[in-house]
């Protein structure tokens, strides 16, 4: 009877309680960019990648919650590269494709919000830029120039990009926005490239991703066992 009454008592609570409500899945109002339960800081909402090398399974960046299309702005003394400012990531626009550093990888896409992929090294565009890029930018002066840059819409930048590569227009008609100032000597960029190279392989990110390289090549990797193939009958014998 006791054991009836307790039974009776719990089913009736149960009825009462109130059911969790189902979090609501929607579509963000920045285009690419589908959403569910917001996840937390850093976690990798689109699907993993993987290297083509055994054992180097990898994720690609988060995306970035941009209201507009960003506008860009081509760096001095670079072929043609490009870059989102006051943003607080390393975007880049170059030879048709966008590109992010994330955790000692590089990674690219056609589209500037999504579609990442990871890239097996670093490109070769990325030596010439000016780590102190921002600093010129917030103080529009280029080494004691004045910078007048020009901030690029998407549309105008996929448009003309590859006629302005073609044709060195930052470069040769505009020096870059920069009133007064002379590309640098060859050499001496060539110098700034192997500085930059030697100061981006100290990065704590970048060595990381090295270890975990060599850690992972070292390991012994499983071999599959073979199957067995059919032997082939004679002809005539069933």
């Amino acid at each position: 009877m006791k054991r009836l009454l307790f039974v009776t008592m719990f089913l009736a609570l149960v009825m009462i309680a109130p059911l969790p409500v189902m979090a609501q899945v929607g579509a963000d109002d920045r285009p690419g960019l589908p959403i569910g339960v917001p996840p937390p800081y850093g976690f990798e909402t689109e699907p993993s990648v993987t290297d083509d090398r055994p054992g180097l399974p990898i994720g690609v960046p988060p995306p970035y919650g941009f209201e507009t299309e960003p506008e860009v702005i081509v760096l001095p003394d670079t072929s043609n590269v490009y870059v989102v400012p006051g943003i607080n990531i390393d975007l880049f626009f170059w030879n048709g494709w966008w590109w992010r550093p994330w955790q000692g990888r590089w990674y690219r896409s056609r589209y500037y919000n999504r579609g990442w992929a990871h890239y097996r090294s670093v490109p070769s565009f990325y030596y010439d830029v000016d780590p102190g890029w921002r600093g010129h930018y917030r103080d529009r002066s280029w080494y004691g120039h004045n910078w007048h840059y020009e901030r690029i819409d998407q549309r105008r930048l996929r448009r003309n990009w590859q006629n302005w590569q073609n044709n060195q227009h930052w470069e040769r008609k505009q020096t870059w926005g920069v009133q007064g100032y002379r590309p640098r000597p060859q050499q001496q960029r060539q110098e700034l490239r192997r500085q930059r190279e030697r100061q981006y392989r100290e990065r704590p990110e970048v060595q990381r991703y090295h270890q975990q390289r060599q850690q992972q090549q070292r390991r012994p990797q499983v071999q599959q066992p073979k199957r067995p193939q059919p032997q082939e009958r004679p002809e005539g014998v069933r």
